[in-house]
């Protein structure tokens, strides 16, 4: 059905086609689609489909599979159609997914390498540490970086950051197609784990990340708590920390890629008319 309604609205020869795996009752933030929208100058189509009627902690808890296998069918779905295209016919083809949506827009790939050779640039925002992913990438990060800011392989092909300047980083080649991971040091959505009950995480044995109070600290069974805690307010701070993205996402399109002539110009006449 989702196929079918994007051949009826001519999505197929936008120059953008973004599939979307949302969260909970299938929302999508509106800074995600009006960035995506202003860098292309509408040129552009986002397909997404609901999977619950849970509201998203609802959904973590009990509904991950459906979100894993909504994300999997909707992408499958609209690859196999843009496919059947002629190559310079096709529409650049983004995959995208913040928090549960995440989770789910991951499940479409068995692994980085598969991700780009089927998308055209991925962006996944505040992922949950149950991520498969996002957990694995983590875990074999670069020697030195730390897992609030890992750096893998170089940052040649994957890059996680919370800022510009984090994605900017560090200064060797990023191939494109491009995956991005949009994280806050202080998004209780990245680090919770129900491992935070017996075990000292890394991004509380390293350094503490730039929002991260240094008296944050440790404790068995404590910090589980209080992470717990956290998430119920996740989405009640200032944008820039906690699960409050949308400062940012402007910035995680733009590194998928831009139009022909593009310039900083550009990307800051539309962070003004975003109010970015």
């Amino acid at each position: 059905m989702a196929v079918a309604e994007l051949e009826r609205t001519g999505a197929f020869d936008r120059s953008v086609l973004a599939v979307v795996t949302t969260t909970g009752t299938g929302w999508i933030d509106t800074p995600t689609a009006d960035s995506l929208e202003m860098i292309w100058g509408g040129d552009t189509a986002i397909v997404a489909t609901q999977y619950s009627y849970l509201p998203s902690w609802l959904s973590f808890v009990v509904d991950r599979t459906r979100a894993e296998a909504e994300g999997r069918a909707l992408f499958d779905a609209v690859h196999a159609r843009v496919e059947q295209m002629p190559p310079d016919r096709r529409p650049r083809l983004f995959a995208f997914g913040e928090s549960l949506g995440s989770q789910g827009s991951e499940a479409a790939f068995s692994g980085v390498d598969d991700a780009r050779a089927q998308a055209d640039g991925v962006l996944w925002v505040g992922p949950p540490n149950s991520n498969r992913l996002h957990s694995a990438l983590t875990a074999r990060r670069d020697p030195g970086t730390p897992e609030v800011l890992p750096v893998v392989d170089g940052g040649r092909e994957v890059r996680f950051g919370a800022t510009p300047e984090d994605l900017a980083r560090p200064p060797g080649p990023w191939d494109a197609p491009r995956i991005v991971y949009l994280q806050h040091a202080s998004d209780p959505v990245v680090w919770w784990s129900p491992s935070l009950l017996w075990g000292r995480p890394a991004w509380l044995a390293e350094p503490r990340g730039r929002d991260v109070s240094p008296a944050m600290d440790w404790y068995p069974v404590v910090t589980f708590w209080q992470v717990t805690i956290d998430l119920t307010n996740s989405l009640g701070v200032p944008d820039g920390h906690g699960h409050q993205y949308r400062g940012v996402m402007l910035d995680g399109w733009l590194a998928l890629g831009t139009p022909d002539g593009w310039t900083p110009a550009d990307t800051e006449r539309v962070a003004g008319m975003l109010g970015m």
